[in-house]
């Protein structure tokens, strides 16, 4: 058995080539929900002129296979649609998913940093007050509905706190380029302090939010993990060695515990997509998020389909993404994870 980086090149190229087949699974089932499910173009464009609704009509009265081929090749140039006032589906989709990332990315740096140490604490003290009380923080957590969660710190702690609730600057756009669309890198590479103080002012709230609804999964993890592990024989003989509590647990029991907990992180990254919706709507900030919720019709006059179906197949994918980052992660993580 062997683990060397040659192997590890191509552990990762099989699972990339695993996501093929998947993805165009995606594309087919986005296709068939669209083009089969809701063949009526007076719903897909209730504003239509005649003209353009006899161009729809026309499209779906061809074979099926074709209206597929023609479907997959725009996705490939993308063609993605367009609104019903004519805004074009992809730019404003890619445009949005950068300051999505940066929501989902702060948003487990919250949770492993808080999360993973909560559990720790959790597991020293099974069954007793201090896991308790842990148990208690994290089941508010999931308890609180997103669009709860997202008012109240919007309207209670952001004024406590003094940190903003809306955008992502006090002043949009910024008076610098917007490369990434990450408000706080953008900020970093124009090598601007105050305005990266002020992108990550309006970070937190957006990003604790959606953090401490999904704690949980990263301190239940820790400490199912951890107490699988605290009473096994090398964690006993660091203590015997003289070893300070502190060290046996975060130097030793953890890092095996982290595992499974890395790679549950990595799945849990998809999922916080579908927070994202709400969480961006109340907060006011320009992700795919707040797209997808126009798009459905919750903040323009008319439903945006060829917005909506993008947006489906763009988190679909991403959460897709997610589990092959989990995965990858767990091979290299778990020495017992064969790499050829």
């Amino acid at each position: 058995m062997g683990r060397s980086p040659s192997d590890l090149g191509i552990f990762v190229g099989k699972r990339l080539v695993q996501l093929i087949p998947v993805v165009f699974g995606i594309i087919v089932l986005t296709f068939v929900f669209t083009h089969i499910s809701v063949a009526n173009c007076s719903i897909w464009y209730p504003h239509a002129s005649k003209s353009t609704l006899a161009h729809c009509q026309a499209q779906f009265s061809q074979p099926l296979w074709n209206q597929f081929w023609t479907y997959f090749l725009n996705l490939l140039h993308g063609n993605w649609g367009a609104s019903v006032t004519g805004v074009a589906v992809y730019p404003a989709i890619a445009d949005g998913v950068p300051a999505t990332l940066e929501l989902v990315l702060a948003s487990l740096f919250l949770m492993i940093v808080i999360g993973i140490p909560l559990g720790v604490i959790a597991a020293q003290s099974a069954g007793r007050w201090g896991d308790h009380l842990v148990r208690i923080f994290y089941l508010t957590g999931w308890a609180t509905p997103t669009y709860l969660g997202a008012v109240i710190a919007a309207i209670f702690l952001a004024p406590y706190f003094g940190l903003p609730s809306h955008g992502e600057y006090t002043s949009n756009p910024p008076p610098f380029p917007q490369y990434t669309h990450m408000s706080v890198l953008d900020a970093l590479l124009a090598g601007n302090p105050s305005w990266t103080v002020d992108a990550l002012k309006h970070l937190i709230l957006p990003a604790a939010v959606l953090a401490f609804i999904n704690m949980g999964i990263a301190t239940r993890m820790t400490r199912s993990s951890m107490l699988e592990v605290i009473p096994l024989d090398y964690v006993k003989s660091a203590r015997m060695k003289g070893l300070s509590e502190f060290w046996v647990m975060y130097k030793h029991a953890l890092r095996n515990s982290l595992i499974t907990t890395t790679t549950v992180l990595g799945v849990t990254a998809g999922g916080l997509l579908a927070g994202t919706v709400v969480i961006e709507e109340v907060f006011g900030w320009p992700g795919i998020g707040a797209y997808a919720f126009t798009a459905i019709g919750g903040g323009g006059a008319a439903p945006n389909f060829d917005g909506a179906v993008a947006v489906v197949a763009v988190f679909a994918v991403g959460v897709v993404i997610a589990n092959l980052i989990a995965d990858i992660l767990y091979g290299i993580l778990d020495p017992r994870v064969e790499w050829r």
